[in-house]
Order: structure tokens, then C-alpha cells, then sequence
């Protein structure tokens, strides 16, 4: 295992955490509503980036150990990723052609943090796609990555998630003007299917080793 911290890898756990959660969403309403309300900021940021991070290991690890023997069964694996992510990347330029903007109501009676935390986690795990997100496409992406660099690809992940829920909810108030625009999202959009499109071009290359 390779004791050097692998920067190309950390930035394509960055790159790709980040252009999955940079979508408007239920989640990501949430958090800027919460964010805006300044109630219990800090846990609902705390759980989304934690559970974000412990499905991302689950899918990282699990695949890479499940299928290590296996290279055909990861090829083929790599492929599907980079086909999700072709697909992603479709959508998401599909919504720069026709962007919408991220609204978060000010309004609702105050809640304790235990229960804006269990709503929260319900928010989030009871998403299908958060599965198919982290667990699955994420797994892909990090079990295909050189060995013994996974963890880079996690802390690049992880990172990219906590960053993003930190600003949305920190930076609530300063952000709202912005993802009300329209032009935002249609730059963001357009940003993000540039990342998916080129990790899934690497992504290919690594299954076909190229």
C-alpha cells in the first residue's frame, strides 16, 4: 500500500462529491431553511455531512473488498458508474437549458434539536437516489481508484460534502440572493456536467486500463 497521499485521487473524491450534491433538492432545502430559520445549524449540517460520509465508506470499501478479487467484476462495475454518471451529467445540462432557482420558506413553528435531527436523517435516508449517490456510484468511482487510495478518494469526498453543507447552512442568508437566480444554477449545472462527464471519461479509461 502506498504510504503517499495521492492528490489527482483526493481531487476526483472532490470533484464528484461535489457534483452529485450541487442540485437543488429536498436536503439541500432543508439545510438552507434551516440555515436561514439559524436553527440547529450545526446538527442538521453535522448529519447530513457525517451520513454522507459513512455511505461513502460503506460503498468504497464494501465494493473494493467484496469484488478485489474480481477486476472483471469491477471493470464492469466502472462502467456502470461512468454510464450513471453520463446520465447525471445529461440531466444536469437539461436543467442549465432550463434552470429553476432553490427557495427555502422563513415560516414554522420552532422544533427540538432532537427531532430537526430525526428529520433530518428521515430527510435523507429515506431517499432512494442518496443510495444509489454514495453507496453505489461513489463506491464505483472510489473502489476503482489505485490501490491504497481509497482513503484519499473518502477524505476528498467527504470533504467536498462537508464544505458544501457548511456554506449552504452557514452561508444561508448570503447565498438565498444567489440561488434564486436562475443564471446561478444554469453556471452550476453546466459545472457540474463538465465534472461528471470528465470523471466518467476517466472512469472508462480506468475499466478499459488505458
Amino acid at each position: 500500500m502506498s504510504s503517499s497521499f495521492n492528490v489527482s485521487v483526493f481531487l476526483t473524491g472532490l470533484t464528484l462529491s461535489l457534483s452529485l450534491i450541487m442540485a437543488i433538492g429536498a436536503q439541500n432545502t432543508h439545510v438552507l431553511r434551516q440555515g436561514l430559520r439559524r436553527e440547529h445549524v450545526a446538527a442538521v449540517v453535522a448529519v447530513c455531512a457525517l451520513l454522507d460520509m459513512a455511505l461513502m465508506t460503506l460503498g468504497v470499501s464494501g465494493l473494493a473488498a467484496s469484488l478485489g478479487e474480481y477486476p472483471r467484476a469491477l471493470d464492469a462495475l466502472g462502467f456502470v458508474g461512468a454510464l450513471v454518471l453520463v446520465v447525471y451529467g445529461a440531466q444536469a445540462l437539461r436543467r442549465a437549458l432550463q434552470p429553476s432557482t432553490l427557495q427555502a420558506a422563513h415560516g414554522g413553528a420552532p422544533v427540538s434539536a432532537g427531532r430537526m435531527v430525526a428529520q433530518t436523517l428521515s430527510l435523507s435516508l429515506l431517499n432512494p437516489h442518496v443510495y444509489l449517490d454514495t453507496v453505489i456510484l461513489v463506491g464505483a468511482v472510489g473502489a476503482k481508484q489505485p490501490a491504497g487510495s481509497q482513503v484519499a478518494f473518502l477524505l476528498g469526498a467527504g470533504s467536498a460534502s462537508a464544505l458544501w453543507f457548511v456554506a449552504l447552512g452557514y452561508g444561508a442568508r448570503v447565498l438565498t440572493p444567489l440561488f434564486a437566480k436562475p443564471i446561478a444554477w444554469r453556471m452550476l449545472d453546466l459545472l457540474v456536467t463538465a465534472m461528471m462527464w470528465t470523471i466518467a471519461a476517466g472512469l472508462v479509461q480506468r475499466s478499459l486500463h488505458l
